[in-house]
């Protein structure tokens, strides 16, 4: 017996071990309270060891995806250190051992699994810039007027550079997030960064249709990858409020403008657009470069996972999400509310006219302004806010649900703006549901398309998601030939809310059976997948 087991069991003392938490993979070092034990059990190392093999398996399996149920699985399974003590006290003390290591476990898991400043930086710094870049988009109206005054090139010539602006910040958002996929948030956001400084500089000295159109491409590229980049991050690292971050994100594009709008037009008044172009263009594009240092991609158990709304705990690449139904269900619903929002919110200038309200003054809130003015400096506001709003309320009651209220309430506000618009008062106030009702369509999607597909992927999936803004954007003009034809715009406000409407009810009756079929197929898949790694 003495050759066979020769263990030498010391007082009880503090050992210091490395102890690795499963559910982030990160070791963490811990003082272990354990009797020093020696024991000589060739048989048993060897059951050991091959325990211990078979425990990191599931655990590293689990990293790589998003869902916590192979933490959980991970955490019942003995570790070297569970199986020798266990091995060698008698059963009454197995328990009590086991339940040691178990109680360290889930201690050192907290501490890991709770990075705030660390989360909270990447969500401000993407805010930020977002904030930056805003300017490229909903600043470009201010210049267009000085520009014509100075080359004469009308009006309509010098809106096509904002078109391809538009397409090349839209449609090239997926390359983009597969490059961040690849290789991170940082380097994309810096270079475009630099696109965006580079854009407007050549702004300022453009002398040619061609050179304001080549700016505008570089300015759309580089928006597009620090739009679609910041937009993925926060999916990434708020899984637990991955609607409220991604509307945050999204407000600091959509709202951001409105803090720089006075000092670009103060600027542009005493001292020209070119200057305006120069030092804006480059004073937003090193704050993006700068700010772009601090981003990152969560590590493995950095971000937790929600406890309100079901997430896969299965990555799906692009291809895969391609082929798959639930992703064109969403494209057709992002369409049909896009489209139906921006027949009404991008004519709202000639509907207010052919109402012939928009220069009579309104008295709302202690202020007065004429009715187009007062609607908007409103609608700019809520559009921002509703993002954050809408993403918040999705991460407690779902995203079907919230799509569907959000969606509905859209759908009710544009009738009743064509039904009831054509007083001041009601314009002011009924286009403001509208554009309150709209804008949730940015952080509603991204949330819903991480939340199917994961996140390993998560910025190339929902950069070609949002590719379905491009492509409702190309049926607006169709407002116009409805108008026309049908003699009003009667007409454009009912095809605009039944639009809606069927958005609505797609939502409750084929998204989410369809994400319960796959929810329901994953769980089945996912447990055999943990078994046999």
């Amino acid at each position: 017996m003495a050759c066979a087991h020769q263990a030498v069991i010391g007082l009880l003392h503090r050992t210091e071990r490395y102890h690795r938490n499963r559910e982030g993979g990160t070791a963490t070092r811990v003082a272990v309270p354990a009797l020093a034990v020696v024991v000589r059990m060739p048989g048993r190392n060897v059951m050991c060891r091959a325990v211990k093999r078979g425990a990191e398996r599931p655990a590293k399996k689990q990293i790589a995806g998003t869902g916590n149920y192979a933490a959980g699985k991970a955490h019942q399974i003995p570790t070297l250190n569970e199986v020798a003590l266990m091995l060698l006290f008698r059963d009454q003390n197995r328990k009590m051992i086991r339940g040691r290591f178990e109680e360290m476990s889930s201690s050192s898991a907290s501490v890991a699994g709770q990075p705030v400043p660390t989360r909270l930086v990447q969500l401000v710094a993407g805010i930020i810039c977002m904030v930056m870049i805003a300017n490229l988009q909903y600043g470009w109206t201010l210049f267009v007027l000085p520009i014509d005054n100075k080359f004469h090139w009308g009006r309509p010539s010098i809106q096509v550079a904002f078109s391809i602006f538009v397409l090349c910040e839209t449609w090239l958002v997926p390359v983009e997030g597969w490059l961040v996929d690849r290789f991170g948030p940082r380097i994309v956001v810096l270079v475009g960064g630099i696109l965006v400084a580079i854009a407007w500089a050549l702004n300022s000295v453009a002398a040619t249709l061609t050179m304001l159109y080549v700016a505008a491409a570089i300015g759309g590229v580089g928006a597009g990858a620090v739009y679609g980049t910041c937009i993925g991050n926060a999916l990434k690292w708020f899984p637990d409020h991955r609607g409220l971050a991604a509307g945050l994100t999204a407000a600091g594009f959509g709202a951001g403008s409105a803090l720089t709008i006075i000092p670009i037009q103060g600027m542009i008044q005493s001292h020209g657009y070119e200057p305006t172009f120069l030092w804006f263009g480059l004073g937003q594009g090193i704050v993006v470069v700068l700010l772009s240092l601090l981003l990152r991609a969560p590590l493995a158990g950095e971000a937790p996972a929600s406890t309100r709304v079901r997430q896969s705990v299965r990555d799906s690449t692009p291809i895969q999400m391609l082929g798959s139904p639930i992703f064109w269900v969403m494209y057709v619903m992002f369409i049909l509310v896009g489209a139906g929002g921006l027949m009404a919110t991008a004519q709202l200038a000639p509907i207010a006219n052919d109402f012939q309200i928009a220069k009579i003054p309104v008295s709302l809130l202690g202020l007065t302004l004429p009715a187009l003015t007062f609607a908007l400096s409103i609608d700019r506001v809520l559009n921002g806010l509703t993002r954050p709003f809408f993403g918040w309320v999705s991460d407690h009651i779902g995203r079907e649900n919230t799509m569907f209220i959000a969606f509905g309430l859209e759908a009710v506000g544009i009738w009743a703006l064509g039904a009831f618009g054509h007083d001041p008062v009601h314009f002011v106030i009924l286009s403001g549901i509208v554009f309150f009702a709209w804008g949730e369509i940015y952080s509603l999607f991204p949330s819903t398309c991480t939340d199917v597909y994961g996140i390993k992927y998560a910025t190339t999936n929902a950069g070609l998601l949002y590719t379905a803004k491009g492509t409702a954007s190309l049926l607006v003009p169709l407002a116009n030939v409805l108008a026309s034809a049908s003699g009003g715009w009667h007409s454009v406000f009912i095809v605009a809310a039944l639009m809606n409407a069927v958005a609505a009810i797609m939502a409750l009756a084929v998204l989410k059976p369809l994400r319960s079929v796959r929810d329901r197929t994953v769980d089945k898949i996912q447990p055999a997948r943990l078994q046999h790694p």
